[in-house]
């Protein structure tokens, strides 16, 4: 891992519990890898598993509702001003407004294990102004999971909590496929029993 990374990791992670809400919130090192990091430290005893866990839930549902609030307010003049400046991807954030558009509020939840456009979805969120309560609500469902696996299996690496991302890859996968096909469901749903599923 490089050496930037694990420098910053520790200085955030030397701060506690508050240092793993603050890793998450500024996105500079993806998810993953600070909860997996955090795991490393529940392993050692320095953490616990609970308080990690709610740290990273904290920062997790924080660091959305901050990419929610520059939407919501800011709307896109701001988005493509500064957008590059908080990695967003043009790409990523078409495809997230697509899905939005199309699929309701509902798809907050599910897009949150699907890689392209797990971070992205908050924006057309906040562009639509959809209602902050269920925004918060549907983001912490999918984010307290998201961190359970990442603290637990960065636990179970211990020392080798570095591979994180090449050891997590074949349960990302099935992860990604079933919110797939669960925002499917949701979809047939709601196109069933009309807009009213969603609002």
């Amino acid at each position: 891992m490089d050496e930037l990374i694990r420098f910053i990791l520790e200085s955030l992670i030397s701060l506690g519990y508050l240092g793993i809400v603050l890793g998450l919130m500024v996105e500079v090192i993806p998810s993953e890898i600070v909860l997996a990091f955090a795991g490393f430290l529940v392993g050692q005893g320095e953490l616990s598993f609970v308080g990690a866990v709610v740290a990273g839930t904290i920062g997790g549902v924080l660091a959305q509702l901050f990419l929610y609030g520059i939407s919501y307010y800011g709307g896109r003049p701001l988005l493509n001003k500064y957008g590059k400046y908080i990695l967003i991807q043009q790409q990523h954030l078409a495809i997230s407004e697509a899905w939005f558009h199309r699929y309701g509020t509902g798809v907050i939840f599910g897009a949150r294990f699907i890689p392209v456009v797990r971070h992205a979805i908050s924006i057309p969120a906040g562009l639509a102004k959809m209602s902050v309560i269920r925004f918060t609500v549907l983001t912490t469902l999918a984010v307290i999971p998201w961190s359970i696996f990442f603290i637990w299996l960065g636990k179970v690496l211990g020392n080798n909590w570095g591979e994180i991302r090449a050891v997590s890859s074949p349960y990302i996968v099935p992860v990604a496929i079933g919110a797939f096909v669960l925002l499917v469901l949701y979809i047939m749903i709601k196109r069933y029993y009309g807009d009213g599923v969603s609002s």
